[in-house]
């Protein structure tokens, strides 16, 4: 198992190269750009745009502008009339736009093989101080949605599978369609309404994952805290994710007990509990299993970008949406390099937990 570890983790290097080299190529082939960004801002005389051109190139020098919108200057730009090209070439040497594309790809390989993730081109900070501050939001509702959502969908399958066709199936399965048809946002908003100061009942915050006096609170007084400001974000993803695990375990299950060997266990006088979690449950759970790290991804940073805009948690799934919108290229390949790292890290502990589970498997005994 050593020698298959080791080997992903090489493999890993040309898939990040890949990643990267995918997006910057992306990138550059976008309509509009940082540049144009910052043009927009002083068009449309927005008061913060000198504000935003500082924290790329000297770091917390703002650009100085002097407008002359009488002056009529040519430039690739669109919107950039009135503009002086000089200021224009400070700002595209403040994003370091200024260099051939060829010098910028290959100093941004360098600068990651040293996990040197840049600077923000519009918030003034490191891109990997930007994803430290928003991780704990993003892995509060990753961990906690993944653990409740195979927590409860993995028993609740196995019965649904065990009295199959029985009176408990049919109405949990009701339930459970009824559960993924919700979408998480809407049943989000229908949470706020009820619980949080909406047209009801005022009983949870809608800010944060804590309160203003969280460190003058007892660690029980904490840790109450805590789920309370996360009890509703949570139960609004909770739903299609509980739904779609417990279907897929049932109908894994229930492949299983059909198969002959459980009949052959179950002649043998093995007690149904001893067939069920002995024989069935480490063949049935391979596909559970298989499933976790695209699960726990998806949760950790994509899936909750509309809970974290509903209930104000300002996690990483929201940083890389208004990074995408905003132009801030530097966040954009960072967050995206984050997230191919700790996806292919999963799926590397997926495999080891496969031979956990079933021995039989070994993936040292074939290529990878």
């Amino acid at each position: 198992m050593g020698a298959y570890i080791l080997r992903r983790l090489v493999l890993m290097i040309p898939t990040i190269i890949a990643i990267i080299t995918l997006c910057f190529v992306i990138v550059q082939f976008v309509p509009g750009g940082p540049v144009e960004r910052v043009i927009a801002d002083l068009t449309g005389q927005s008061g913060s745009a000198s504000d935003r051109v500082s924290g790329g190139g000297d770091g917390n020098q703002a650009v100085e502008t002097d407008l002359d919108v009488g002056k009529d200057f040519s430039s690739t730009y669109r919107g950039s009339r009135g503009l002086d090209p000089e200021f224009i070439a400070k700002i595209e040497e403040q994003f370091g736009l200024d260099k051939p594309v060829h010098e910028r790809y290959f100093k941004l390989l360098g600068d990651y093989a040293q996990f040197d993730l840049g600077e923000s081109y519009f918030q003034n900070k490191g891109v990997i101080e930007l994803i430290i501050d928003k991780m704990p939001v993003s892995i509060s509702l990753g961990l906690w949605i993944t653990l409740l959502s195979y927590g409860i969908s993995i028993p609740l399958g196995i019965k649904k599978a065990v009295s199959d066709g029985s009176t408990f199936d049919i109405w949990t399965s009701g339930v459970v369609i009824v559960a993924y048809a919700i979408p998480g946002f809407l049943f989000g908003v229908m949470l706020i309404i009820l619980f949080a100061g909406g047209s009801f009942f005022d009983w949870f915050p809608l800010r944060g994952l804590t309160s203003d006096n969280f460190e003058e609170l007892s660690w029980a007084g904490k840790i109450v805290d805590y789920f309370w400001h996360l009890a509703l974000p949570l139960t609004a993803m909770v739903l299609s994710a509980f739904a779609t695990n417990t279907l897929l375990t049932k109908n894994s299950f229930l492949d299983e007990i059909r198969k002959q060997y459980v009949q052959t266990a179950r002649a043998k006088g093995l007690t149904e509990n001893k067939v069920l979690y002995g024989h069935v449950f480490r063949n049935a759970m391979l596909i559970i299993i298989a499933g976790f790290p695209a699960a726990f991804v998806t949760s950790f940073f994509t899936g909750s970008v509309l809970i974290e805009v509903i209930f104000n948690l300002d996690g990483l799934g929201l940083l890389g949406f208004e990074a995408i919108v905003g132009r801030d290229y530097p966040v954009v390949i960072g967050t995206l390099y984050i997230y191919s790292l700790i996806g292919m890290i999963m799926t590397l502990v997926s495999d080891v937990i496969y031979t956990m589970i079933d021995p039989r498997i070994d993936f040292e005994a074939r290529d990878v």
